[in-house]
């Protein structure tokens, strides 16, 4: 019995470490796309001066406490609406769900969105957007908040990575008009993941 359960214990040990080890993998190539993306010409947000002397965005350490499964439900007769952006332009989306997850032992509810207009598209007919503030705002990471870029999940859970959170676009160029994340999304808590300032 002892043998079995060591044996266990280390299986268990060995996934979760190998399970980290690509989660790592996987935070490290989104901040080197994200880089890359900045440091283009083509498609940086970032105002010419700015782009002279980036060098590469900030970001906290990856932590593996900001991954979270979420419990997720979809929204059952949804309602569009306009949502505020730092412009007059007013997207539509529709919430298309909520995600439920505890982190510090402290239970968290947002509401993912979906686009009008994106789901219209091919490439992004099962993209879902998730914008919050926390904590940090105005400190750490930019005062409007950050996004997440998410997928339409296929049964009642959904992940949910901050170690992925990034600033909308307006954070670097005020010619941009972003969503401003809505009241339901600001988490009365510090999310050190992801992109900061």
């Amino acid at each position: 019995m002892k043998i079995n359960i060591f044996a266990l214990l280390s299986y268990l040990f060995f996934s979760t470490t190998i399970d980290a080890q690509q989660h790592k993998k996987s935070v490290v190539k989104f901040q080197k796309e994200l880089n890359k993306e900045f440091k283009n010409p083509k498609k940086s947000p970032l105002k010419k001066e700015d782009l002279k002397t980036f060098q590469g965005l900030a970001f906290f350490p990856i932590d593996e406490k900001y991954r979270v499964t979420a419990k997720f439900e979809r929204a059952e007769n949804a309602i569009p609406f306009q949502m505020a952006t730092t412009t007059d332009r007013l997207p539509t989306y529709e919430v298309y769900g909520t995600a439920t997850f505890v982190i510090d032992q402290q239970e968290f509810t947002l509401n993912i969105y979906q686009s009008h207009q994106l789901r219209a598209t091919k490439k992004y007919k099962t993209h879902l957007f998730l914008p919050f503030t926390d904590l940090t705002n105005g400190t750490e990471t930019y005062g409007g908040g950050r996004f997440l870029d998410l997928e339409i999940p296929e049964g009642t859970s959904i992940p949910i990575d901050f170690n992925k959170a990034y600033h909308p676009y307006c954070a670097y160029n005020y010619s941009y008009s972003c969503p401003i994340p809505p009241e339901e999304n600001d988490l009365k808590i510090k999310i050190e993941a992801g992109v900061k300032l």
